[in-house]
């Protein structure tokens, strides 16, 4: 039986432009199309973990606009709780502008926070309840910090397992670190936190030294091309990048949080989850969108048994 995950985080909609490559400074380029749909890392990894069966819960704010209006259909639309979707009188529903290169699928993105930054004490203080009663709590740095804070230090009285994506990149303050359970941040997080340039699986365990050193207990770190690693007390592993032909790599951190918190919401080990992470966020690129690349648990377990095999119901 999977457990209870909450994700507390922010909601944007994407507002995506491709093109055949993307400008330099001052350049203009014309583009070949244009998406508009729900994105923002706290949605997406929601998202991405719904759908690949988790029982989860999204604590996000929008604003009382259009965009806050398709938010909350789309969630509806999914199947996904919107009790706590908080709406903002005032502030606007944020958004992220993103070009994509379709030729390489790499892209640019500016992210406008607007509502999500704005989670007041009174939001988070009523879903308490909620929070304290969670298996799991998945975190981003996509929110204001206060109401971060304010979320993580209900978890950790409550002894809930704390997942913190370190997305957008920031500086954290060693006191909230020892807070958190498992840290996953890709390598260019992993090094503003560390101070450590990962470009090998020796550096990756270094960099992962450094987050428990600071009292954070298990460590994942994305690293691209490379692939994604894992270390515990006990171990460390680096599994490689799957071979996918990738169309848009817009949310694939997203995607494999996602993945990644499902599989240990089903008992599922630091390891195996890692597993369930690399997939989902290797059939994300596949398609176009953020939260609409999201893969279903059909297409995860197909991919998942094609590359590493049937698993048992704690390990691999």
């Amino acid at each position: 039986m999977s457990r209870k995950v909450v994700v507390f985080g922010s909601y944007v909609t994407d507002l995506t432009g491709r093109s055949g490559r993307l400008p330099v400074p001052g350049e203009t380029v014309k583009g070949s199309a244009f998406l508009m749909g729900p994105g923002g890392k706290g949605s997406n990894q929601a998202v991405a973990a719904h759908r690949a069966g988790a029982d989860v819960t999204l604590v996000t704010k929008v604003g009382s606009d259009v965009f806050g209006t398709m938010a909350v259909d789309f969630y509806k639309k999914e199947g996904m709780d919107t009790s706590y979707v908080f709406v903002d009188e005032k502030k606007e529903t944020g958004c992220a502008l993103i070009l994509v290169d379709e030729t390489t699928a790499q892209n640019e993105i500016v992210v406008l926070s607007g509502a999500c930054d704005n989670i007041t004490p009174e939001d988070v203080e009523s879903c308490r309840e909620l929070i304290a009663s969670a298996d799991i709590l998945l975190v981003q740095l996509e929110i204001n910090f206060d109401a971060l804070f304010q979320a993580v230090d209900i978890a950790w009285e409550a002894g809930v397992t704390i997942v913190l994506n370190t997305a957008p990149a920031a500086k954290l303050p060693d006191e909230f670190l020892r807070r958190i359970d498992i840290v996953t941040p890709n390598e260019t997080e992993a090094k503003l936190l560390t101070g450590v340039t990962i470009e090998t699986e020796e550096d990756a365990k270094k960099a992962a030294a450094v987050f428990m050193e600071k009292g954070v207990k298990e460590v994942v770190i994305t690293l691209g091309s490379m692939g994604a690693f894992a270390m515990n007390r006990e171990k460390s592993e680096l599994v490689g990048r799957l071979p996918v032909e990738a169309v848009d790599t817009t949310g694939a951190g997203d995607a494999f949080n996602g993945g990644f918190v499902m599989a240990l919401a089903e008992g599922k080990d630091l390891f195996t989850a890692l597993r369930y992470g690399n997939v989902t966020g290797a059939l994300s690129v596949t398609r176009k969108g953020t939260a609409p690349s999201m893969p279903d648990r059909k297409a995860i377990d197909e991919l998942y048994e094609k590359h590493y095999g049937k698993i048992t119901a704690g390990g691999y």
